[in-house]
């Protein structure tokens, strides 16, 4: 979308911009991903389209992915995987996710916006509630990190057929939450998470 609200990159003019979001801090099994990044803000290399990753169907997030990825002044894309989780908890795997996915990043931001998540860094930094869209950097980050992790589940899928991870990606869903009864767990399943369902 041409008209992609630019308010708050707009609020750091002449400063490089960075923004960061997760994929995957609800499901029951695999990583939780971060993507960090740093788009250009030129209004003629505003990639249309792009918005929050959770109000876009999977087919336009696909298209975006590889946009995003062409058209970044740099990126970076981290995993933190569920045996992390389990000892440190969602939200500090998140943090250390995004920490390690900002210092990834081969050009220095002069400020990070997240989605309402405050990084250990020494980086200014805007935490907005709701960032990923209202921000269209954070929504770059929200669109790479999610293709980025449901591509890694449809990969599980084939590893463990009897989850069927490609159809809901590690979250607890119905279909999930039966297979998982009935198979117990795998290797990717979080501790933490399933000890209600088996």
């Amino acid at each position: 979308m041409k008209n992609y609200d630019l308010n708050y990159e707009n609020k750091y003019n002449n400063m490089i911009i960075a923004g960061t979001d997760e994929a995957g801090r609800g499901p029951l099994a695999g990583p939780v991903v971060i993507a960090c990044v740093i788009m250009p803000l030129e209004q003629e290399k505003i990639i249309d389209g792009v918005n929050d990753s959770k109000k876009l169907t999977a087919k336009k997030r696909q298209e975006l992915y590889p946009k995003i990825l062409k058209n970044a002044l740099s990126y970076s894309i981290v995993e933190i995987d569920n045996c992390t989780i389990d000892q440190i908890n969602i939200l500090n795997a998140t943090k250390l996710g995004m920490k390690k996915a900002l210092e990834s990043l081969s050009i220095k931001p002069d400020i990070i916006l997240t989605d309402a998540v405050k990084i250990d860094t020494d980086i200014i930094q805007e935490n907005i509630i709701k960032g990923d869209s209202k921000s269209y950097n954070i929504a770059c980050a929200s669109i790479l990190a999610k293709v980025y992790r449901d591509n890694l589940m449809e990969a599980f899928d084939k590893e463990y057929p009897q989850y069927q991870f490609s159809k809901h990606k590690g979250y607890g869903t119905k279909l999930h939450i039966e297979n998982l009864k009935k198979f117990g767990k795998c290797k990717i399943h979080r501790d933490t998470f399933i000890k209600h369902f088996i």
